[in-house]
């Protein structure tokens, strides 16, 4: 989906951030357009997370804007930025184990009127059937793929405009990998804007419209998910011609 037209629905520019003394984020650039899916790769260490953070609030912007929705977000913090309809679901299983399934769910949509909070708690589950099926059982007794399933249906009570996922396939099978990522398709088909950072590059160019690589800090690549010889233009983006590796897992 081309950003060319009107203001993209998340526009980062110069973004500089990091912890404390430590500068992360060197000057990036990235812009999503409303209910595109965009693909955000790179190594270990390249500041993937940290974009996720700075952009969300949970770290500060030390340089740079962000604006979401053509409001200034640069400075607002994670509840605010929810609000707006900008919604990250952290990497690693953020579910509260000792309370049902319903209730975590619940939680997300504090703010909300009961009423609505149980119709969007419905709308959420609906993406999961493996959890709607254990609505009454405590986060801990799923499973971890399931947990990552709820993480990701706690965000969508929140009814984002733009969910970003970091890692969401981390530590799960590869059929659940499907699943979640199949998640993104139909996010995208409803409208909803995805930021996807996530190491399996086939997987996640494959529900992507756009992707940006980054490398130590800057965004290195910038390209259509689909353009010719796109792995091989990441190795290098990454690591220069030389250097091999195998990122088509």
């Amino acid at each position: 989906m081309p950003i060319s037209v009107g203001e993209p629905l998340l526009a980062v520019a110069g973004l500089r951030s990091g912890y404390g003394k430590i500068a992360v984020l060197h000057g990036i650039d990235l812009a999503i357009a409303a209910g595109e899916v965009v693909a955000l790769l790179g190594p270990n260490g390249a500041g993937k997370t940290t974009l996720l953070r700075a952009i969300s609030g949970l770290l500060p912007v030390n340089g740079g804007t962000v604006r979401f929705g053509g409001a200034d977000m640069a400075g607002a913090d994670p509840r605010t930025a929810a609000r707006a309809g900008l919604v990250h679901v952290i990497e690693g299983h953020r579910v509260f184990t000792q309370i049902s399934v319903t209730d975590n769910l619940l939680l997300a949509g504090y703010d909300l009127p009961r009423r609505e909070r149980m119709a969007r708690i419905e709308e959420a589950l609906e993406y999961f059937p493996e959890i709607a099926a254990k609505r009454a059982d405590k986060g801990g007794a799923l499973s971890g793929g399931q947990q990552q399933m709820l993480a990701v249906a706690q965000g969508l009570v929140q009814r984002p405009k733009l969910l970003m996922l970091d890692e969401p396939s981390a530590g799960l099978s590869p059929v659940l990998v499907d699943r979640v990522l199949g998640v993104v398709r139909e996010l995208r088909s409803k409208g909803t804007a995805v930021l996807l950072v996530e190491q399996l590059i086939e997987k996640a160019l494959a529900v992507s419209d756009r992707v940006y690589a980054m490398a130590q800090g800057q965004v290195v690549l910038e390209a259509g998910a689909q353009e010719a010889d796109l792995p091989h233009r990441l190795e290098r983006a990454y690591f220069g011609q030389d250097v091999p590796t195998a990122l088509h897992g």
